[in-house]
């Protein structure tokens, strides 16, 4: 019989192929497996209650929470009298933890993975094994928001910060192991918790490139005649927000006089009314959520990327490139993704730059020939994924350091 495993995630794992669910998703099924895995997740989007039975393969146990925003967002608050960042309040759930407790008290699991650095609050401590995939280090995207907002915010952003590093500096000192999306969010942390350097590492993400191929026949989601420019992604996400609206206020427009034909989409569940208004500009369409996001790159002429808030690996990025569509990105979007800039994708910075490099794109003068080749060669899921079984079977004291496991 295999042994139990409790799996913690801050948001139900599941559809596959939708942002952050994406990595979760993986992990689930590969730890399946080899566990019994008993599943606690929140949700927090009423349509993800339908995936429930889709993920009953995978699990021994399930326990779905609801989490109301709103409720989640005054919660929030109260770490404010606490100390306590404001994410850990916002997750907060007795009835997960005493779910959790029980199954471990009972011998249930003997081991667990706790997804995000919110959900290590509800891992019971006398587990013989506990790991904690971190995916970013979120207080650094906290900090960046704090500096992109005015007073009252920009002090709760700048808190936020702060508090969050702290907690979690202290959970990769309490946790067996640590995991990372990237090698440079690995590095980050051990430099504020040099404690449990020697317990960090990376787990880099996949990309399903049999699903997003550009050798499938895929129905054009263009007008005849648009250049398409496109954008995928969460719209209720702060750091997509801003990317396109950027985008599409201050580089399309030159882009748009260039080309008059051009179009650049946004496509995206749970837009925001900013998002939404965007779409009253010329030339710039959003879509909300759609069934596939692989038309809209299969025929645009270019993807974009125009983060200027970003920690981890935008699987945005790895997606285009697999589908071989020319990207082009921001230094925040390219951030720790195994690719080289110029050949595999189009590396802009100032608004400028990146309208003519989107031009160039267009235009045919620049091409990212050997994108997908990189994502076959480097972001392979079973790859990475075998990975991730040492860190539930080698003792604290047996782990491998950084440079061992990412050489």
């Amino acid at each position: 019989m295999k042994p139990g495993l409790l799996f913690l995630a801050h948001r139900i794992p599941f559809p596959p192929n939708k942002g952050d669910k994406i990595r979760s998703f993986h992990l689930l099924r590969h730890l399946s497996t080899r566990y019994q895995v008993h599943l606690g997740a929140f949700v927090d989007d009423p349509d993800d209650w339908q995936y429930a039975d889709a993920l009953r393969p995978y699990c021994q146990s399930i326990n779905l929470v609801p989490l109301h925003s709103r409720r989640a967002r005054l919660l929030s608050l109260s770490g404010l009298l606490t100390g306590d960042p404001l994410t850990l309040p916002y997750y907060r759930s007795a009835a997960l933890r005493h779910w959790a407790a029980k199954l471990a008290a009972s011998g249930t699991v003997s081991c667990g993975l706790a997804f995000s650095s919110a959900m290590a609050q509800f891992m019971p401590p006398q587990l013989a094994r506990r790991v904690l995939d971190m995916v970013d280090v979120d207080s650094d995207k906290w900090t960046q928001f704090a500096a992109t907002q005015r007073w009252p915010m920009s002090w709760v952003y700048a808190r936020e910060g702060r508090t969050l590093a702290d907690w979690e500096a202290r959970i990769a000192s309490d946790f067996d192991a640590t995991l990372l999306v990237s090698h440079d969010e690995a590095a980050l942390l051990q430099s504020r918790a040099p404690a449990a350097r020697t317990r960090i590492s990376a787990f880099e993400n996949g990309v399903d490139a049999d699903y997003f191929s550009p050798a499938r026949s895929y129905p054009d989601p263009y007008a005849e005649g648009v250049r398409g420019v496109v954008f995928t992604g969460a719209m209720d996400y702060w750091p997509n927000i801003d990317a396109v609206s950027w985008f599409a206020e201050r580089i399309f427009p030159a882009v748009r006089e260039a080309i008059p034909n051009a179009r650049f989409t946004i496509v995206g569940s749970r837009p925001t009314e900013a998002v939404l208004q965007l779409a009253r500009q010329p030339g710039v369409e959003v879509t909300g959520s759609v069934a596939d996001v692989r038309p809209f790159l299969a025929h645009a002429g270019c993807a974009v990327a125009p983060l200027r808030i970003a920690r981890g690996v935008q699987n945005k990025v790895l997606e285009a490139m697999a589908m071989a569509c020319p990207v082009v990105v921001s230094a925040q979007a390219a951030e720790g993704i195994r690719a080289v800039a110029g050949r595999d994708f189009v590396l802009a910075d100032d608004e400028a730059g990146f309208a003519q490099a989107v031009l160039s794109v267009l235009r045919g003068a620049s091409t990212c020939p050997a994108a997908r080749d990189r994502i076959l060669a480097e972001y392979d899921w079973s790859r990475n994924l075998a990975a991730l079984d040492r860190w539930f079977e080698v003792s604290p004291d047996a782990s491998p350091a950084l440079e061992t496991c990412l050489a």
